[in-house]
């Protein structure tokens, strides 16, 4: 504790005086496993017995009751309440140390004592009650006193691992006895275990809710896919227990959730074979679960994931074999059970794996224009009512930000604007004019106008390559699109009636050039 307080003031030339070799492992023990620390993560499976049942049917944590009070007194323990200076000192003394095999060693007891922290959380009547359902099943009393307690003390177990593990990888790039082939990728695995027994507690703050915690993530994910071979085996080893259910317990559909996130990262490395086998089939039963508030966030894991495995070339046969079911999934959940942004993004997608240079469009061509043509057809008869906004819980990915509200046949035709970019040239001189004839079917003003400015936007700023760019402006300016767009149907059929006219007559005369001398001289006025 002395060293804990004063580290900060010692001068570099007497923090290199210390030995870390023996000073890493004496922390790690005594923070984690000793009984003025963490007590070894058993605390959390004793609470248990002091949860009972409420009136009301709902589970009471009494702030009165015994193991509350240890809790309490844990979090307020010498070591415990100065968590976070001692993870660095103990994360410093990992990045120091001589010894490499203490820091494997470290690495070890770090992974026995997160795995007794999900086993007691197993034991304990929490861990059944969703974090959507808190509010139905727990009291308002315990909501507001003791759970909060127990949270905040998981929350710095997490963040005191993850400044461990932060150091532990950062010694695994530079270190060469740790870098070799033979430790490297189990390092990683390992870490990637610990995070995943982390999960039921990370998964609450939000998949970028810590910095550290993604880099540590990606750190671990990116040293192991250079063994392909092993990494497949570690996904194998995390993999759901039943593939094609949706499990019942709330700790079992975290681990999925983690399994999905995590093996997305792997997509690129991965066998045709083993994304359909695990990530296709793990990510298969929550695709139509998005009504579902306790599955939002494993329904949005499900469709990156499944995304991410159709975008790789190499998944062309497993994309062309599984794309029939997820087109019929996309348009059957949209939009009771899928957000206007998400389901934009999710056919776009689909239309950049089914369009060229994709190895989908060499056998099935013209896949894209029918699928088109049904997003087109239901545009049209689609509701113009605004869609009802996500709740405050359900949050969308922060990279996506929030999009303002927007009615079904609005979102249709946003969709299908986002995908014009993906199509052939002879594809656009069909969909460019009959996306405008869309957007006068849009009668709400504000509707219309945001999906004009969309149109205009996709033509306009850059999404096209040069030869769709160039076909764009040449339909805009001479055949019509302007018109089309502006004023509706008869002023672009005119337009363009009249620049095939044109194109006939110079077909016929032959081309003149502008304010050249007629056949007759005009008349003198002097």
């Amino acid at each position: 504790m002395v060293l804990n307080y004063t580290f900060e003031l010692l001068s570099d030339s007497e923090r290199s005086r210390l030995d870390f070799d023996v000073l890493l492992p004496v922390m790690v023990n005594a923070t984690y496993a000793s009984p003025e620390g963490l007590e070894g993560g058993y605390f959390l499976g004793t609470v248990d017995k002091d949860i009972v049942e409420a009136p009301g049917k709902q589970f009471q944590w009494l702030a009165q009751s015994d193991t509350f009070a240890r809790v309490t007194a844990i979090s307020s323990s010498p070591l415990v309440s100065a968590l976070g200076p001692l993870s660095r000192l103990m994360a410093h003394a990992a990045e120091n140390a001589k010894d490499s095999g203490l820091v494997a060693q470290t690495l070890d007891h770090t992974t026995d004592f997160v795995r007794t922290l999900m086993v007691q959380w197993r034991l304990n009547k929490l861990s059944e009650v969703d974090k959507s359902e808190e509010a139905e099943f727990l009291d308002a009393e315990s909501l507001r006193t003791t759970i909060p307690g127990l949270w905040r003390l998981l929350r710095n177990c997490l963040y005191s691992i993850v400044i461990v593990l932060r150091a532990v990888l950062g010694r695994v790039i530079n270190d060469p006895v740790l870098a070799a082939h033979r430790s490297a990728p189990f390092i990683s695995m390992q870490v990637l275990h610990i995070l995943r027994n982390l999960y039921f507690i990370s998964s609450r703050m939000g998949q970028n809710a810590s910095s550290q915690h993604m880099f540590v993530t990606l750190t671990a994910v990116d040293i192991l896919s250079h063994y392909p071979d092993l990494a497949e085996n570690f996904l194998r080893s995390i993999k759901p227990s039943e593939l094609g259910q949706i499990p019942d317990h709330p700790i079992e559909r975290c681990l999925d959730l983690f399994f999905l996130n995590t093996s997305e990262l792997f997509t690129p490395l991965l066998s045709p074979a083993c994304s359909e086998e695990l990530l296709v089939a793990a990510a298969v039963p929550y695709l139509p679960a998005g009504g579902n508030n306790h599955l939002l966030e494993i329904f949005e894991a499900a469709h990156s994931t499944v995304l991410a495995v159709f975008a790789i070339p190499n998944n062309a046969a497993v994309a062309a074999k599984h794309l029939p079911f997820y087109i019929d999934n996309l348009f059957a959940v949209f939009p009771e059970n899928l957000s206007a942004r998400q389901f934009r993004l999710a056919f776009k997608t689909v239309i950049q794996v089914t369009a060229p240079p994709s190895p989908i469009a060499n056998t099935q061509r013209l896949l894209p224009s029918i699928l088109l043509e049904v997003l087109y057809d239901r545009a049209l008869h689609a509701s113009d009512q605004l869609l009802p906004q996500p709740s405050s819980t359900q949050v969308e990915g922060p990279d996506l930000g929030k999009s303002p509200p927007v009615s079904e046949q609005a979102a249709l035709t946003l969709a299908l604007i986002d995908s014009l970019c993906f199509l052939r040239v002879e594809d656009l001189e069909e969909w460019l004019p009959l996306t405008a004839q869309l957007l006068n079917s849009i009668k709400t003003p504000d509707m219309h106008k945001q999906c004009v400015e969309r149109f205009w936007e996709a033509l306009s700023s850059g999404e096209m390559d040069v030869e769709r760019a160039h076909f764009c402006v040449t339909w805009w300016s001479t055949r019509g699109g302007r018109e089309l767009v502006l004023y509706g149907d008869e002023f672009g059929a005119d337009a363009e009636h009249r620049q095939d006219e044109a194109e006939g007559q110079g077909q016929g005369q032959g081309a003149y050039m502008s304010g050249a001398l007629g056949a007759v001289a005009r008349e003198s006025k002097l």
